[in-house]
């Protein structure tokens, strides 16, 4: 074989499909091998070393799926894509889960072949690398330092997060509300072959629902009133790298339907335009709600959840890795040091740490930031202390210094409160009231604009007034 030249084998039984994958692969300066059958398939491998494998699914003599445990096995470096018959998507889904890089359908659309390629051969690139280098060289920096913490929970998932990015699968990330899901999409997107194309995150609960089309598809210049110039959507925004689609489970039943049918065909159509425009798009979803009892109950589309969900990833929540929130908490105080021009980070008094360690955070890391930047803005001399924190009970209310609920705290008569104008009395019953709903839905902006009967504009709008991050 040329030296110089990456390789590719073609594994399909089809003449044509053959010759139009050699012919293309080619042209883009690859040299190509081909094979009909599983056996020669098999015998090729074991003469040659090849950068990227297409097999088709059904072989005279096996199948797509005995070549991709092969190669998983004993040519790891090397991605597979599979070849599937047009509209296959269960193969296709099955492929993935199989480990698969990707897949291609019949008939072969030859642009989003080269795209194909051009990613895999990358993902290659990489695998090699870190093949070749030095143990523990591709750990926590190759991005897996920013999931802060050495609980065998955060392990897990620092370990997964780097597999799946060598994946195009798409995977669903679950987890509650401040776990941390937008940063493990973005870990997932930064240490894959797309790391040099865009990440474009979207929160699905946040667009309303009239605009969805427009803002995912794009629109051409006069399809719709005020439609004043041609626009892109989010998918051809993310072209070339990933779009990860948070609080997919607020998507309305139409955009579903919509969505499925662009990840299957890997197009979107704008409105107002007549023809179809090609994505090349890795999507990562998330939401803190359950799906499949989403699904289960018919608010979810069942085909849709399948195809979104090749691959699950769940993000603990903060209670179940406490050996954590000390790290944390050091790396949120020295970030808050940082943006306020502080010489030196705050310092946390035994106390304060006990206090976190024995907290249950229903809010989760989202949670303790907001605590530990109010404490920052509380405390003394650089020092905080039990009573800076202002950590809310599960049942709702302030924690006293000594650690009980404000209103068990009586072992000292308390002063008169000082009288209240109207104002200030309708302020503070309003923030009581939008503190206890964030904490009931786990700091899901969404959701809480939803229960106070409010739009997420205007509770975002009252978030700033009030001052509450």
């Amino acid at each position: 074989m040329s030296m110089g030249k990456q390789t590719v084998l073609v594994v399909d039984d089809e003449r044509d499909i053959r010759e139009l994958l050699t012919i293309t692969l080619g042209r883009m300066n690859l040299l190509v091998e081909s094979a009909g059958s599983v056996g020669d398939a098999r015998r090729l491998l074991a003469e040659h070393r090849y950068d990227l494998c297409f097999t088709d699914m059904r072989l005279p003599d096996g199948s797509g799926q005995e070549l991709l445990e092969l190669i998983a096995a004993e040519y790891p470096e090397m991605p597979v894509a599979m070849i599937t018959a047009y509209g296959n998507v269960d193969a296709a889904v099955h492929a993935l889960k199989a480990g698969a890089f990707d897949f291609v359908s019949k008939p072969v659309d030859i642009n989003m072949l080269r795209r194909l390629v051009q990613t895999a051969l990358r993902l290659g690139q990489q695998r090699r690398e870190q093949t070749d280098a030095p143990s523990g060289a591709a750990g926590e920096d190759a991005g897996g330092s920013r999931l802060v913490g050495t609980s065998p929970a955060i392990e897990h998932v620092r370990a997964t997060t780097a597999k799946l990015a060598r994946s195009q699968a798409p995977v669903y990330i679950s987890g509650e509300s401040g776990v941390g899901k937008e940063l493990v999409a973005r870990l997932i997107h930064e240490q894959g072959p797309r790391s040099s194309g865009p990440f474009v995150p979207v929160n699905c609960g946040a667009v309303p629902s009239e605009l969805m089309e427009s803002e995912f598809f794009g629109h051409r210049k006069g399809s719709f009133t005020g439609a004043h110039a041609d626009k892109e959507g989010l998918f051809q925004a993310a072209h070339g790298g990933t779009l990860f689609l948070d609080e997919v489970a607020d998507l309305p039943m139409h955009m579903q339907v919509k969505l499925l049918r662009v990840i299957q065909e890997k197009a979107v159509r704008p409105i107002g335009a007549h023809n179809e425009v090609p994505v090349d798009v890795r999507i990562l979803s998330a939401t803190h709600k359950d799906l499949a009892r989403l699904v289960e109950r018919g608010q979810f589309r069942q085909d849709l959840f399948y195809r979104i969900n090749v691959i699950e990833l769940r993000v603990p929540p903060l209670r179940e890795r406490r050996e954590d929130v000390p790290r944390l908490a050091a790396r949120v105080l020295g970030r808050l040091a940082a943006e306020n021009g502080m010489d030196t980070a705050p310092r946390l008094q035994p106390d304060a740490l006990k206090a976190l360690l024995d907290y249950s955070f229903p809010g989760n890391v989202r949670e303790l930031e907001n605590i530990l930047e109010r404490a920052v803005a509380l405390c003394d001399g650089g020092v905080i202390g039990r009573g800076d924190l202002m950590l809310v009970p599960a049942a709702g209310g302030s924690v006293a210094p000594d650690g009980l609920p404000a209103a068990a705290a009586d072992a000292a008569p308390a002063a008169a409160p000082e009288p209240q104008s109207l104002d200030d009395m309708v302020t503070s019953l309003e923030r009581e009231k939008i503190m206890q709903t964030l904490q009931k839905t786990r700091y899901n902006k969404t959701a809480a604009a939803r229960e106070l009967g409010i739009t997420f504009r205007a509770l975002r709008y009252k978030l700033k007034k009030l001052g509450i991050d």
